[in-house]
C-alpha cells in the first residue's frame, strides 16, 4: 500500500507552521482539545460574518420566518 504524503507546496504558511508545530506526538485528549478550539473559533468568525450579513441586507424576524415558510 502506498504512503499519502502531504505535499509542503501545497500548503499555505500558516498550515506549514501548525504542521511544525505540532509535529510530534499529542494524546488523544490533546487532539479532542485542540480541534475544539479550532471549532470554537470558526464557529465565531461565521457568526460575526452570518450578524454582519444580515445587517448589511437588513433582514428581520420576518424575513427568516418567510424564508424558512416558503415552499422552495
Amino acid at each position: 500500500m502506498e504512503s499519502t504524503r502531504i505535499s509542503l507546496d501545497r500548503l499555505n504558511p500558516m498550515q506549514i507552521s501548525l504542521i511544525r508545530l505540532f509535529d510530534r506526538g499529542l494524546t488523544e485528549a490533546q487532539t479532542l482539545e485542540l480541534r475544539r478550539v479550532l471549532v470554537r473559533h470558526y464557529s465565531a468568525m461565521l457568526k460575526q460574518e452570518v450578524e454582519r450579513t444580515i445587517k448589511e441586507k437588513g433582514y428581520t424576524q420576518a424575513d427568516f420566518d418567510e424564508m424558512l415558510n416558503s415552499p422552495s
